[in-house]
């Protein structure tokens, strides 16, 4: 078969149907068009975009575990123990284990930043993680959508026990803390620009 239909090319890159008809719409990867109007995709041309994509039997499954602080480590090892064994009922072998400590809103983990660089070349078949707050505290859907985007599939046991609240508690006096230092120098802003429009008007 040299030519695909979009269902067919869906399944020979391994992504989802949606995803390819948005590709198109993006002009990443552009379909050609049958008498009809529908979209169709010449298998060449999918190779070539599958070009520096391994094959899916040599990508790894990796479990990522995540704790905000060292005096956390039992947590990390529980999440760990639990990550393996959730893996072994759904019959996903040879699973990496990834650990690391850094906070849910700091974005710049290392070890975080270096699995979402396998995941965009398409190393990693899949990605388990505890609970969604282990991988980021907020703005999980845009990385769901980007494992979904790279044939990453994403597990998520969302166990409450596996999500330390200490941590929920940390977070929240950041995002205090943050949003108080803007506020703050808002009004050192506002304070100078008063100072500086009385000093024109006395001109």
């Amino acid at each position: 078969m040299s030519t695909f239909s979009t269902g067919n090319a869906a399944a020979y890159l391994g992504v989802g149907v949606k995803t390819l008809q948005r590709w198109d719409r993006e002009g990443r990867l552009v379909a050609e068009r049958t008498p009809t109007g529908r979209r169709s995709y010449q298998k060449a041309a999918l190779d070539v975009f599958m070009r520096r994509d391994p094959p899916a039997a040599a990508r790894t499954p990796v479990a990522y575990c995540r704790v905000s602080s060292a005096a956390q480590k039992p947590d990390l090892k529980n999440q760990r123990r639990v990550l393996v064994e959730f893996c072994g009922a759904r019959g996903v072998a040879n699973v990496e284990v990834v650990e690391e400590v850094g906070g849910g809103l700091n974005l710049k983990r290392p070890k975080f930043l270096a699995l979402m660089d396998r995941i965009e070349a398409r190393q990693v078949s899949h990605l388990i993680i505890a609970h969604k707050d282990r991988l980021v505290r907020f703005g999980f859907s845009w990385f769901e959508r980007f494992c979904a985007d790279h044939g990453t599939e994403l597990l998520v046991l969302n166990n409450e026990q596996l999500s330390p609240e200490q941590e929920i508690v940390q977070d929240l006096l950041t995002i205090v803390h943050c949003f108080s230092a803007r506020l703050y120098g808002l009004r050192n802003y506002r304070k100078k620009l008063n100072e500086a429009l009385e000093q024109d008007t006395r001109k």
